[in-house]
């Protein structure tokens, strides 16, 4: 299955800074951030890879976003270690 949620935070990240086309600048960065031990709150990034589904495909989302959403918030819910 596709991967269309990178999580961050803890100090660690699915995603890093090398990922801008798909995480986005911010996404990116924060990744990064989280990687490197800075502060950073738990969270997720949706990729661009939705963003470009969603406009392809008449405005639907990918199989699988939404369970993959869940467990992001299930991440950031569980909050800073």
């Amino acid at each position: 299955m596709t991967k269309y949620v990178y999580t961050f935070g803890k100090g660690r990240a699915d995603g890093t800074a090398e990922l801008t086309e798909l995480l986005g600048g911010k996404g990116a960065g924060l990744a990064e951030m989280a990687r490197l031990g800075f502060p950073v709150p738990p969270g997720f990034t949706i990729t661009t890879a939705v963003c470009q589904h969603f406009l392809e495909k008449d405005r639907h989302y990918p199989d699988g976003l939404e369970s993959q959403v869940r467990d992001g918030i299930k991440h950031v819910e569980r909050g800073p270690a």
